[in-house]
């Protein structure tokens, strides 16, 4: 199936796009939607400006939307961008989030493309598992901002490991955190994935924090060798 996939530079979105490639899909466009709010009820935006770089990384042409992040409002920016793709479905991350996922599924459904989302209502922990060992495969998971009690500036930055695996589990049980960022708790950047043909590096970075959430802020980033 020809698929376009919405990509935050986020772990859910970049693991899910590799699902559906590693399923024999063509995806042939990404699609990004660029909010001016950064509390957006639907979409990403911490570093989103990466995706720019992450479509030349993969070598998969990139549309990109700018919105205004307003709740429902932002919603005609998505439908705007998918209809200015030619697929017949589109690649979303979702894993928990009912009102992320029946309002992508509603927009589809107004342009006739079938939704597609590998990851939705997998088992947290075991999907967390699934995406670090995916790491040997060459995906580098990094940690950009947090959000939660236990999540402090130390994790700024921090690439996703088994370690890292364990520490979210240990603040699960102490605090109630999901272990996948479903609550906001934190989010994320892929660096390199196995579809990239060339990985990314920073340059430069810098972390800004607020008393009790933060967010590593790349200041600039250049493709590289992988």
């Amino acid at each position: 199936m020809k698929l376009a996939a919405l990509v935050s530079g986020g772990k859910d979105s970049s693991f899910a796009l590799f699902l559906a490639l590693e399923e024999g899909h063509e995806v042939t466009d990404l699609v990004t939607i660029i909010p001016k709010n950064e509390n957006s009820y639907m979409f990403h935006s911490a570093n989103i400006h990466i995706t720019g770089l992450i479509s030349d990384a993969c070598g998969i042409p990139l549309t990109s939307v700018v919105s205004s992040g307003e709740k429902e409002t932002e919603l005609h920016d998505l439908k705007t961008a998918l209809s200015l793709v030619k697929v017949d479905g589109v690649v979303v991350g979702a894993i928990e989030s009912e009102y992320q996922a029946s309002r992508v599924r509603r927009i589809c459904d107004e342009l006739d493309l079938m939704m597609y989302a590998p990851l939705w209502h997998k088992e947290p922990e075991s999907l967390l598992r699934e995406m670090v060992d995916c790491m040997d495969n060459c995906m580098d998971i990094r940690m950009v901002k947090v959000a939660a009690a236990g999540l402090d500036e130390s994790w700024l930055g921090r690439r996703f490991d088994g370690k890292l695996v364990e520490d979210l589990k240990i603040l699960h049980r102490k605090y109630r955190i999901h272990i996948m960022g479903e609550g906001g708790e934190y989010e994320t950047l892929v660096l390199d994935a196995p579809y990239y043909k060339k990985r990314i590096n920073l340059i430069e970075t810098r972390n800004c924090w607020m008393g009790d959430h933060g967010m590593m802020k790349v200041i600039r980033a250049e493709l590289g060798e992988k």
